[in-house]
């Protein structure tokens, strides 16, 4: 039996913003995007991984949710306290560089880390921190 990753989700709270950073910036592909009733279901995915994708979707997307826990989702995402995400790549200077061109908010510059990686980080338009690791 074999158990892989399929989706994993990133909360946002813009998809036009969404896809300009994870779409244009970031190089991935746009799987998906369908309109259902008010909800909109975008995946995007790294074209060298064509089994895993990431949901982008509105926070607390669930209809049932109460207003006091969009709330809270809301203000947490302000903060940029959910969590992010972590994508490796084979030359993490020249995607720096191609992701801060695009006037990304830089978090970190790419540096060399105790534990094993050069990196850098950003934050995506919804505040998401996302990382871009390569290993040394």
């Amino acid at each position: 039996m074999e158990n892989k990753l399929s989706q994993c989700f990133i909360a946002v709270d813009d998809h036009e913003k969404a896809l300009a950073f994870y779409r244009d910036a970031l190089g991935l592909e746009v799987r998906n995007d369908v309109g259902f009733e008010n909800m909109r279901w975008v995946t995007v995915a790294s074209p060298s991984q064509p089994d895993v994708e990431i949901v982008l979707e509105l926070p607390l997307a669930d209809p049932n949710a109460s207003d006091a826990d969009r709330q809270a989702v809301a203000e947490l995402m302000a903060k940029g306290l959910l969590r992010g995400v972590i994508f490796r790549t084979d030359d993490v200077d020249a995607t720096f560089e191609k992701v801060r061109a695009t006037g990304a908010d830089v978090l970190q510059e790419p540096m060399d880390q105790p534990y094993g990686v050069r990196d850098c980080a950003f934050r995506d338009p919804a505040g998401n921190m996302v990382r871009i690791n390569q290993p040394k």
